[in-house]
This record gives C-alpha cells, structure tokens and sequence, in this order.
C-alpha cells in the first residue's frame, strides 16, 4: 500500500471504523536511520489504533526505527516480509527476506529489545518463487514464534520475485486460504491474520468463524472504503458504527481539508483517497469526476467536495 495509506488516507478511514487497526505505507528503515526523515513517521492521533510498517534487514538499523516509532507513539510496529516490489528487493526488504528466516529472526529480535511494551509484528507471505509453503511457512512461523513474535499477518499467495510485477503477484500466484487456516491449528498460541483477495465483510466474518484471530483488508478497503470501514464495528467488533451514511464522512472531513489548505497543502491530496467513498451509489461517477477535475486546480478548497456531493443520491 505504499503511496496509498498516508496520514490523510489513515484519518478519513477512522472516521469510518474506530475498532480497525490501520497500517501506515511501508517506511524504511535506512530512511529513518541514515535519512533522518522522521517526518515520515508523522500521524494524527485521532488514527489510533494505528500500527507502523517497516522495511529494512539490517538488526540494528530497525531497532534504532523502530526507537524512532515508538517514540512517536504507534500502537504496533510491524516488519513487512510480504512486498514484492523491485524497489524494495533491491534493498533487501518484504517478500524477499523470507529466504532468509534467522536474518528475519534476529531483526525481530533486535526490534523487540528497542521496543519496550510496544508489540513488534510481521507480515509475510506463504513463501517465494519455487518454495514448497507447504514447509517453508510453517518453519518460518515458528522460527518467528521462538523470536517472541506473537502475532502476524500472512498474505495466503506466495510471491514471485522474478518474473511477475507487484500487480501480478496480488492476483497470478493462487489463494491457499486452508493453508493459513492450518497454521492457525498448528500455532494456536500466536494471534495470526490472514490477508489476500479478501473484498467483503461476510468473508471476514467467515474466516474469523473458521478461527483465524484477525483479517486484513488492503485495496478493497481502499477502493470501496464504506462498503468495507462503515459496518466494520458493529458486524465484527459488536460496537456501535460511528457513522452509517458516506455523506456524514464527506462532511465530518470538511475542517480537515480546510486546516490542510491552509496550511498550504493542497485539496488532491486527501481527495484521492476519497475517490471510491460512494463507489456503487447513485452519483458516484459525478463524485469522482468532480474531485478529479477540479482539486488539482489553483486554491481549490473544501466546496469543491461539496459541490462534488451534490449529486450523490442515496437510497
């Protein structure tokens, strides 16, 4: 989710779900450490619950950012075993460290160590090019386990790291959702999530009744985010919906979009992320070609949203 999941994208998600836990985009490590880029790690405290994703390999480089984040204040700090992007492989970080499990072992290691009472995760993928994910995940899992990790997130496809885009991998390589279903029997200590293909409620509902201690939602969330966030607390958290109509978010985003103006930032920005707010209702087209023509342009402000909203009917 890099370049999706930024501060504005976190807030207007909140406003949908409080119960969810967010993830940040994948921020290195090197970034932080040698970089000094620490405005990176920059969030609104209305995001909590909200859980920092890192890349890096290097043990002692991702305890000194993983220091970084918990001085921030993020409820989780998660290493991402599980990108297969180009850029991130030629820097020895995601999908291609699960070739490599005791480096990943003494990363967590060392993460923990800096990370006092805040929980250090990992989220990666059944396995890579021509391993069996039959063995290699098992013993990656309980490698992590035996490092002190309690929880993590596995993307139920394997990764292709050649041969295959970052788009490709989210879709060529098949789901083996009974494959992750089974790590969860065969470590029932450890709270394991499971991610991949997962576009609806009911299906996150239906691999929590399987057993499974946690979903994870990534572009569907995204693209049709009230369809996903809106009914997320009460359907799998059992608490109240803090909002049940898209327009309220649109609104409640309003003082938001004005204070980021103001400051000099500009409307497409946040509205990028709103695109697929009312994705499937009468109007959404109107919606999107409203933002999308117009909050580009020149001191473009808050009524451009609510000019954008004027043609959204909702049943």
């Amino acid at each position: 989710m890099m370049d999706w999941t930024d501060r504005h994208c976190r807030y207007f998600h909140r406003l949908m779900s409080r119960e969810t836990l967010f993830y940040t985009e994948m921020v290195t490590a090197p970034a932080l450490v040698r970089g000094g880029a620490v405005h990176l790690l920059d969030f609104n405290r209305a995001e909590h619950p909200v859980a920092v994703q890192l890349g890096g390999s290097d043990p002692a480089e991702l305890a000194e950012a993983t220091r970084l984040c918990v001085a921030q204040g993020y409820d989780e700090v998660n290493l991402n075993v599980g990108c297969p992007s180009d850029r991130v492989q030629s820097g020895t970080f995601g999908a291609v460290l699960m070739n490599d499990p005791g480096l990943v072992a003494d990363c967590v290691s060392a993460m923990q160590a800096a990370a006092g009472a805040t929980p250090v995760t990992v989220k990666c993928r059944i396995g890579v090019d021509d391993q069996d994910p039959g063995v290699v995940l098992p013993d990656f899992i309980a490698r992590m386990a035996a490092a002190g990790v309690s929880r993590m997130a596995i993307h139920a496809r394997k990764a292709w790291l050649q041969g295959l885009s970052p788009k490709e991998n989210r879709d060529i390589p098949p789901l083996d959702y009974p494959l992750v279903h089974r790590m969860k029997t065969a470590f029932p200590a450890l709270h394991l999530s499971i991610n991949g293909g997962i576009t609806r409620l009911d299906d996150v509902l239906d691999h929590l009744a399987q057993g499974m201690d946690g979903v994870m939602i990534g572009r569907a969330a995204y693209h049709q985010p009230a369809d996903i966030l809106m009914q997320a607390d009460s359907r799998v958290f059992g608490k109240p919906d803090p909002m049940t109509d898209p327009r309220d978010v649109a609104r409640a985003m309003l003082p938001y979009i004005e204070a980021h103006v103001a400051a000099g930032g500009k409307l497409a920005q946040i509205t990028r992320h709103m695109l697929g707010l009312f994705t499937g209702r009468p109007g959404a087209r109107q919606w999107k070609r409203v933002l999308s023509e117009n909050a580009h342009r020149p001191g473009a402000g808050p009524e451009i949203v609510e000019n954008a909203m004027a043609g959204v009917v909702m049943a």
